[in-house]
Order: structure tokens, then sequence, then C-alpha cells
């Protein structure tokens, strides 16, 4: 098990020489989740007034029908993504089972779904269309083309987490853990060889690490503290 540690030191180690930034508070899951619908309702009424403008129901006058297709299309694609963020760091705090592996992949990727839902119709549309000029048309297909592959990537969940997995890592490991700003991975020693090259770690507990999308315990830490995959907790 790793060593209980206080959750007071804001210092760098005298041991390691890392300087210690305490977690972020994890939020709250359900407030999360509601920003994340509310935007993703935002994304399809600008993919609505994309197809009004179009279908030449939507008048801005002070704005060409191109420039009116790649605002609507750019707007759609921040509410998209942004709100797979805010869902995705939800189901890190509060994840789903994956008994059903179906309906898992389902709840963590809902961002992806909806960011079909929010381009497939466009773009169908956009090819359809007879009345658009030819270059308007070109342009604003290939623009909601790229915005559908960005959103689709950005929303995809890469390194889910199931309720299981959370609960395994809060029976079997115990204290502080540790991660770094951009790895993916959450140790229980500090001293561990894989941050011999970090010069700031975030401490926290593990739920706060799989919160901060660290959702697998390092390998080399594993094996210190006995921790195996028959635990259930998510290693590296």
């Amino acid at each position: 098990m790793a060593e209980k540690k206080t959750h007071n030191m804001v210092a760098a180690s005298s041991e390691t020489d890392h300087k210690l930034e305490q977690a972020k508070p994890v939020g709250n899951a359900g407030g999360l989740r509601v920003g994340a619908i509310i935007l993703w309702v935002a994304a399809i009424g600008f993919e609505i007034l994309g197809i009004m403008a179009i279908l030449g129901k939507l008048h801005i006058t002070f704005l060409p029908t191109m420039a009116q297709l790649i605002a609507f299309i750019v707007l759609d694609l921040a509410c998209v993504i942004i709100g797979a963020q805010l869902w995705k760091k939800a189901n890190h705090i509060k994840p789903m089972s994956k008994k059903n592996k179906f309906l898992f992949w389902l709840y963590n990727n809902m961002g992806v779904i909806v960011c079909i839902i929010a381009f497939v119709p466009y773009i169908i549309l956009l090819l359809k269309d007879k009345n658009l000029d030819k270059k308007t048309k070109a342009i604003a297909t290939v623009v909601a083309v790229i915005a559908l592959l960005i959103g689709g990537v950005s929303s995809y969940d890469w390194n889910p987490v199931s309720s299981e997995e959370l609960e395994a890592a809060g029976t079997y490991i115990e204290g502080t853990v540790y991660w770094t700003p951009y790895g993916k991975v959450y140790h229980t020693h500090e001293d561990c060889s894989a941050l011999n090259h970090t010069d700031t770690l975030t401490y926290g507990t593990v739920e706060e690490a799989i919160a901060a999308n660290r959702v697998r315990l390092c390998s080399f830490c594993a094996g210190k503290d006995n921790i195996t995959e028959e635990t259930g907790v998510a290693l590296e």
C-alpha cells in the first residue's frame, strides 16, 4: 500500500526536489452534465440556424451566405467540444458501470453522438442543395466535414473509467497519489522512477486523480504496492 501522507504540503520535497501542488476540487458531476446538455442543445440550435441559412429562410443582410454558414459551423463546433469535455469530466467523477459494455461505451461517448447529430444532417443538406453557388457549397461542405472530424476526435473519451475501477482504486490505494501536468497515469510513490524528469507534481486523493483524467495506476508503483489487475484497479 502507498504510504499515507497528509494534504498540507505545498513546498518542494527535499528528497525528490519536486514542486508539489494540491489538486483542485473534483467538482459536481450533476452540474457538469447539465452544463454539457445546455451546450449541446445550443449546438443543435446553431445547426438549425445554419440549415435555415442554406434554405434561404434566415436573412442576415450584413453577412454573405458563406460567412453565415461558416460562423454557424464554428459556433456549433465550439459548443459540441466544450460540452463533451464537461461530460467526460463528469464521467470521471461519477462513472458508469461497465457490466454492459455497449451502454458503457455509449454513455462515455455521448459527445461523439451529439457531434454526429450536429453536423451530418448539415453536411447532407449542403451536398443536396441546388440553390447555393458552387464555391459557397464546396467551402461550407469542407469546413463542416473538418468540424465533424475535429469534434468527433475531441469528444471521444480515450481514457474511460468505470464505477468498478473507481471503487477498486479507492479500496486498494490509500493515502496521497501524484501525477504530472501532462501524464495519463497517477503514482502512489513520489520517488517513482517514472517521475525522475518531472519538476512539478500535483497531489491528492485517487478520486481527484481520476477526476483529472489520470485513470490508471503507474505499473512501477503497482509493482511496489503489490497491486495486480485482479484487484480491479486500472493499471497502465
